[in-house]
């Protein structure tokens, strides 16, 4: 499918979809808490029915009533068939060390991008734990039923998802779990939202100030009910939008939110883009935006964003901490070098840190490489530059289904074709 975008003047207001990471994390903890949980306002995406999928598999049970997910956890058995955990990282990693918990055996199995990141550090780290696990013909195999406990290491720089599985299950292990950090932790904001989670389903974690030390004593998961917040990641196309092309109300923000993404407020304002914050929403006018330099360490997925803002910016902007975006749905440091190039940006790229020259962008055909961040994020560019197509669009479905509609419906000059 392709997204053929014109220049487009953009003015309107828009609800912010649903969190994701929330979704999932909401998911997890409600499939460990014996009885009924409520997920209110979940996000529907790829990523998020591939949860369902994988969990129903494991004697989870599940109810959509109106926009609420009721779940009914604590009571897993084992699969009869393969957990295919699709493109969905969290899901695939989250569950590789739920799985210590099913009685019997496990075998997930990744997407085809999904299975070219790296698992093994939390297969490590959870064999110290005492859980039969391995990586064997390009599948996750684990034996679970019995989860030890006791001190585990594993590096904190590879991927926050690790440590956020960990604690997942270190509440129901046979003794106490400690986790400590080899390397800091990067993505910090995805740890802490999932202790906030832990904390609404009754479990207390004790955790040093950077990070890098987790102790957690054996506890049982309480059923809630979960109420799911915007999603500040999605919402950066929006508002960024709103700096390029015209005007934009984002609502369902929570300005106090501890997703990293929020940080795109500040981002915005650092580059002289008009930016109003209101109790439960946000509006960004078009602005002539200044250059920026700016650390994505602990929010990678805004490197595209951010990326495209600085092509249309006057100067040279420079992003580090940025080489964990390789390992994403795409290596989106390359994909966003080649995209911008394409309309004719100069870029300069190093393994750690991407330099963008802004001047004014040409329309161009921009490979998405099936990544949905990659997809939105040229949407924006193309609204300023005209005569661009997306190939392989219909990726934005990962995590934003509705996004081309919500783009069209703010005066996005929008054609899709080959559905």
């Amino acid at each position: 499918m392709k997204a053929s975008i014109s220049k487009s003047e953009i003015k309107g207001k828009v609800i912010a979809p649903p969190s994701k990471s929330y979704t999932i994390r909401g998911l997890m903890c409600a499939a460990l808490a014996k009885g009924k949980s409520e997920i209110i306002h979940p996000l529907s995406s790829n990523d998020t029915d591939a949860c369902l999928n994988v969990l129903s598999k494991v004697g989870i049970r599940f109810h959509q009533k109106g926009d609420t997910w009721q779940v009914v956890g604590g009571d897993f058995r084992e699969p009869d068939t393969d957990l295919f955990c699709e493109e969905s990282a969290a899901t695939f990693r989250f569950m590789t060390a739920i799985c210590s918990l099913v009685p019997g055996k496990c075998r997930l199995i990744a997407g085809s991008s999904l299975s070219k990141r790296p698992v093994m550090p939390l297969l490590q780290a959870l064999r110290q734990l005492g859980v039969d696990c391995l990586y064997q013909e390009a599948a996750v195999v684990v034996n679970g039923g019995r989860l030890g406990g006791g001190v585990t290491e594993l590096p904190g720089n590879i991927s926050s998802q690790f440590v956020s599985a960990l604690l997942f299950i270190a509440p129901l292990a046979e003794e106490g779990v400690r986790i400590r950090l080899t390397t800091p932790l990067e993505s910090q904001s995805f740890v802490l939202m999932t202790l906030e989670c832990l904390k609404m389903f009754g479990i207390k974690v004790k955790f040093a100030k950077d990070l890098r030390q987790f102790e957690i004593s054996k506890q049982t998961y309480k059923p809630t009910n979960f109420r799911v917040e915007g999603d500040w990641s999605s919402a950066s196309y929006l508002l960024a939008l709103g700096a390029l092309s015209g005007e934009m109300e984002v609502e369902n923000l929570n300005p106090e939110s501890l997703q990293g993404d929020k940080v795109i407020l500040d981002f915005l304002k650092d580059m002289g883009a008009l930016v109003i914050v209101n109790k439960n929403s946000v509006t960004v006018r078009k602005s002539r935006l200044n250059s920026i330099r700016a650390d994505l360490s602990d929010c990678i997925d805004l490197l595209p964003t951010m990326a495209v803002l600085a092509a249309a910016a006057d100067g040279v902007s420079e992003f580090t901490g940025i080489e964990r975006a390789r390992l994403k749905e795409s290596n989106r440091v390359s994909a966003v070098r080649e995209g911008l190039e394409g309309m004719g940006i100069k870029v300069a790229e190093d393994r750690n840190k991407l330099t963008v020259t802004g001047s004014e962008p040409k329309g161009s055909v921009v490979d998405a490489r099936d990544d949905h961040r990659i997809a939105m994020a040229f949407s924006l560019l193309g609204s300023v530059a005209g005569d661009t197509i997306i190939n392989g669009a219909e990726c934005v479905s990962k995590t934003y289904p509705k996004f081309w509609d919500t783009l069209k419906s703010l005066g996005g000059e929008v054609k899709i074709d080959g559905k």
